[in-house]
């Protein structure tokens, strides 16, 4: 039998990028960032098997990622539910990143195998006595199962961890894969809802008008559609408004942003003038309106992002400076032909006006 820190076709790291890599980066779940759902789903798995160290583990081809995480609080902050015998062993789980390298613990080689490990005692056990986090951070327990999702692909685990050896048994063996199935469930719903969002930004690619995407407190733009990065250029990923555009910074477009996601309404912001940056375009100045809509958890209902329409209100202004200038100009020469006054004087004449 084999494990995962010896099979280059699952990990094939450097020379090429795995289906699961693939998989988890089209899932939005690539990266090492806590997610509160998961957090949760870790609590419970915790509480389920009485453990005091739980995770909801995915893995792509250069490191583990725990975007769910469960630690028990320290003595004086246990809750009645988890209970006091936790904190009582002394437990000081030292994991400063939701990160760790393919090299640690026992997840990897449980996606490496696809199917639910359970090690009672892990010194017990010449292959995986000498791993790393057995001296590092004193797991001597582990029990995992694999979150194999609906394209095949194992993505990660669900796993417990104890300092302490422990019969983990069938009836907690059973228990970590009816996790791993509720897991699954979670995460399928979330492929469905970015495919919805696929669609949504594919129609959004259509449109004549600058759309742009921003998500969390943060407002960090997460899709700008072809109008919009032709018109202000490409976003920096990830990056917030006022980095990724400056001239729409300047001009306060991250403020009015901000403004709807933390108020929950509808905000818009006039008269904002930029330079075109196209390469192959004389460098004119645009005037643009922008209509900031906070986005809503179907869930929850809080807001979670806010879509941004811009509209190229250019020729409408020159208009009304057009005729802003001809009334001006209109008002000089009638004040200078002294028709700008009432109640013209006895030899005075105004212009003439019909009926």
């Amino acid at each position: 039998m084999t494990d995962v820190m010896s099979t280059q076709g699952q990990f094939p790291g450097a020379g090429g990028e795995s289906e699961r890599t693939r998989r988890l980066r089209s899932l939005g779940l690539n990266e090492p960032t806590a997610d509160e759902a998961f957090d949760r789903f870790a609590h419970l798995a915790a509480s389920i098997t009485r453990a005091p160290i739980a995770m909801v583990n995915f893995i792509n081809d250069e490191r583990q990622m725990f975007r769910g995480l469960y630690i028990p609080p320290t003595s004086g902050e246990t809750t009645a539910e988890i209970g006091a015998s936790w904190a009582d062993r002394g437990i000081a789980f030292d994991l400063p990143t939701r990160e760790m390298p393919l090299s640690h613990g026992f997840c990897p080689h449980v996606v490496a195998q696809r199917s639910p490990l359970a090690l009672d005692d892990i010194l017990a056990y010449p292959r995986f006595a000498g791993n790393p986090v057995v001296d590092e951070l004193g797991v001597r327990a582990y029990l995992g199962a694999p979150l194999v999702d609906d394209t095949n692909t194992v993505i990660g685990t669900v796993c417990v961890l104890d300092r302490e050896p422990r019969q983990w048994g069938r009836e907690r063996l059973r228990d970590i894969q009816h996790l791993a199935e509720a897991l699954l469930s979670e995460i399928r719903l979330r492929d469905n809802l970015l495919a919805q969002q696929q669609e949504m930004f594919a129609a959004f690619d259509g449109s004549p008008f600058p759309i742009m995407l921003t998500d969390g407190p943060g407002q960090e733009i997460r899709y700008a559609n072809a109008r919009h990065a032709d018109t202000f250029g490409a976003p920096t990923a990830y990056g917030s408004v006022g980095m990724a555009y400056p001239q729409l910074g300047a001009a306060g477009l991250d403020r009015v942003v901000a403004e709807a996601y933390h108020t929950g309404r509808t905000t818009v912001l006039n008269d904002v003038r930029v330079q075109s940056v196209r390469p192959d375009a004389q460098r004119i100045q645009q005037i643009f309106s922008f209509t900031c809509t906070p986005l809503r958890s179907a869930r929850t209902g809080q807001v979670n992002g806010v879509v941004t329409v811009g509209m190229d209100v250019t020729a409408q202004s020159r208009t009304e400076e057009e005729l802003g200038t001809l009334a001006a100009l209109l008002v000089d020469r009638l004040q200078q032909n002294g028709a700008g006054r009432p109640g013209l004087g006895g030899g005075e004449t105004g212009p003439l006006l019909p009926g």
